[in-house]
């Protein structure tokens, strides 16, 4: 009986490492589906809004609710456009990024096209932190903590 063990674990060990590594690799390929992430490593929640010119107007959307330590993927397309703008706030709507870019946002999910007018249509006005993504097809941006 003892020899049908260690030939049954002999066996054993290949089909966990085989099995792992299809996990690894699926779990990479599916990593990379991700085109423009944002990464919170803050130790708070907080909320993000995107905004992209598209064609003819600049289109903001939102919110991503990120928890510290976890990422969210706010383009899951292949980026076309070389800057993507970012506004993130804490829990209490307290802005974390220093940005400059006016644009709108609401306060509830929202997608938004134009970024002027905000007040007169009933939404707010944020500033948006530019993201230049240097052409590239990927690009993670991370949050990191407030000094």
């Amino acid at each position: 009986m003892r020899s049908e063990q260690l030939t049954h674990n002999k066996w054993w060990w290949p089909r966990v490492i085989a099995s792992a590594l299809v996990g690894f690799f699926g779990l990479c390929a599916g990593q990379a589906k991700a085109e423009f992430a944002i990464c919170n490593q803050s130790f708070d929640v907080v909320n993000v809004a995107i905004g992209l010119y598209e064609t003819d107007a600049f289109v903001t959307s939102g919110w991503w609710t990120i928890g510290p330590n976890q990422c969210a993927n706010a383009i899951r397309d292949r980026l076309t456009a070389r800057y993507v703008y970012v506004y993130a706030q804490d829990v209490f709507g307290k802005s974390i990024l220093n940005g400059s870019t006016p644009m709108c946002v609401d306060t509830k999910k929202f997608v938004i096209r134009g970024e002027t007018d905000c007040l007169i249509r009933g939404y707010l006005s944020a500033s948006f932190v530019e993201v230049d993504t240097q052409r590239t097809e990927r690009w993670t941006l991370f949050i990191t903590p407030q000094p």
